[in-house]
């Protein structure tokens, strides 16, 4: 990856945190905080001009790349050293397709094809559009270790679940975004791969020794930093063998004895959003800060719509802690020194690395390459094709993973992408049923069944789409209510279950170029398919 000269923290300016006005610029060079619509705020302005560390964006402050730009520059005119983040994945989780889909695969696509040098393009890339629009870190690579199947918030961000191929193609990744100019940010440490809730909503607990951490979990994260990331990004989730009842993101003993020491990272921790119930959902956001920050944090992402009265709280809560002796000025400097060090890199790299048109590159991954990670049961697709056409669509949706968002997804977001191209007006002559997770809790799940099978004749086939499939009571029902009446292909576009008792076909991935490669593949006649 490449590394600029640039100045040391021993060479910053020092900060005297006895003045309350350099106190103010201190903890605001720490803070990340994320606004709503379209445009620069005010109240924001103010702030970035007043030493803020920069924004967040997310999908609902972009409706375009050319928006976008005229944004970033906006902000970047104001507080040329800020920091703009996003939270880009290149799959399921992106911002900058956020209304009609990522044009990559994701990271579990990329895995399944091990193709290191695809994996980097596919990260350069990323960059590339990311420069672009004058954003300057992006909250990827995604490294935890998939390895529990039912995990509700990683799956398919995840390269897989063996921690070597994740370490392999998160180096990768991040090797590639970082040589365009743009600082990777490997996530979530010191793990979020074994977990069954979603810290989104809870605080999630992983009941692994030290040693067992370090043999799966921290190995990707190893790798990351000794190959030069910029940032890591903690989790909010509880290690009671390593810290009883502290969160990762509260945790000195996690972040500066495992991260600092042990693993040796010198770069810029972020938190993942405080406002995600596993970190401040009992004790509120300005606690969350002094927590975060007294344990080893840097840059505090705030979360989506953050407030001018939140930020001011913020400040407040910290520069007391700060009088009360709960948090030292110096770890305050030090956390706002770091982000100015890595601003003043970023700096340089935007120097160093021009900006490439999107003219002069091709798609990293071609539709016929996604398939080739697709697990596919070759008889179910068989029996599919036995029954009379049109086949009928009926689409699973679950409540909206919050990282994920309500980004179109799979087929639908390639109809919504680019609807008169061919795929997509073959795909549109199939009738669609929704069946929702809504549904369910309003009782009428048998009744929306019901309507699929009296509308689909039994001659027709029926494609079932989801994600994860196995982990919805209201999704295995409806699938085993439809296998029983008509010839049915079950198609799992998030993480599947190892036995693949939902799953005829399992995609890994949702993004828009895997529901291109999912229309071609139920449109090819069977010597046609593509499939390992």
């Amino acid at each position: 990856m490449p590394e600029p000269e640039v100045s040391s923290d021993q060479d910053a300016p020092q900060i005297d945190l006895s003045d309350a006005g350099a106190r103010s610029r201190a903890i605001a060079a720490t803070l990340l905080p994320g606004f709503t619509g379209i445009r620069l705020p005010d109240a924001l302005r103010d702030r970035l001009a007043h030493g803020l560390g920069g924004v967040c964006v997310f999908g609902p402050n972009i409706v375009s790349e050319k928006q976008l730009r005229e944004l970033n520059d906006d902000i970047l005119s104001v507080a040329p050293h800020a920091v703009i983040a996003i939270d880009e994945e290149g799959g399921d989780v992106t911002r900058l397709n956020y209304a009609d889909g990522s044009p990559h695969p994701g990271n579990a696509v990329l895995g399944r094809l091990d193709d290191l040098s695809l994996t980097e393009r596919v990260g350069r890339d990323v960059g590339l559009a990311l420069r672009r629009t004058a954003c300057t870190l992006d909250f990827a690579p995604d490294v935890d270790v998939n390895s529990n199947p039912d995990n509700p918030v990683i799956g398919v961000r995840s390269f897989g679940a063996e921690a070597d191929l994740v370490a392999r193609h998160g180096v990768a990744w991040a090797t590639g975004i970082q040589s365009t100019g743009v600082a990777a940010c490997a996530k979530h440490f010191p793990g979020h791969g074994d977990t069954a809730l979603d810290s989104h909503l809870a605080l999630p607990v992983i009941d692994r020794s030290l040693d067992e951490l370090r043999e799966r979990e921290l190995v990707p994260f190893r790798a990351a930093i000794e190959a030069g990331v910029l940032s890591i990004m903690t989790s909010h989730i509880v290690l009671p063998q390593v810290d009883a009842g502290t969160p990762a993101t509260f945790s000195s003993r996690i972040l500066q004895g495992l991260l600092r020491d042990e693993l040796g990272f010198d770069g810029v921790i972020v938190t993942d959003a405080l406002d995600m119930k596993g970190a401040s959902g009992e004790i509120g956001i300005p606690e969350a800060a002094v927590r975060a920050l007294s344990a080893g944090c840097d840059l505090l992402c705030l979360g989506t719509e953050t407030s001018d009265e939140l930020i001011s709280e913020i400040i407040r809560a910290v520069s007391d802690a700060i009088d009360a002796g709960r948090l030292s000025a110096e770890r305050v400097a030090d956390a706002a020194g770091r982000v100015g060090t890595l601003a003043r890199r970023l700096e340089a790299l935007r120097e160093d690395i021009p900006e490439r048109p999107a003219s002069l590159e091709d798609a990293a991954v071609s539709v016929g390459r996604a398939a080739q990670a697709f697990d596919v049961r070759a008889d179910a697709l068989d029996a599919l094709r036995r029954a009379e056409e049109p086949f009928a669509v009926v689409r699973l949706e679950t409540e909206a993973n919050i990282a994920v968002g309500v980004a179109p997804w799979g087929p639908f977001a390639q109809v919504v992408a680019e609807p008169a191209s061919a795929d997509s007006v073959e795909w549109a002559g199939h009738p669609e049923f929704i069946v929702s997770e809504s549904d369910a809790g309003r009782g009428e799940l048998d009744r929306r069944i019901a309507e699929v099978l009296t509308a689909v004749p039994a001659d027709r086939g029926v494609v079932v789409i989801g994600k994860a499939v196995h982990r919805h009571p209201f999704a295995r029902a409806t699938v085993d209510a439809l296998r029983s009446a008509r010839t049915t292909v079950v198609v799992d576009m998030g993480w599947p279950s190892d036995d693949r008792a939902y799953a005829d076909v399992a995609t890994f991935g949702a993004s828009r170029l895997i529901g291109r490669a999912l229309i071609s593949l139920l449109a090819a006649p069977a010597d046609q398919e593509n499939h390992q």
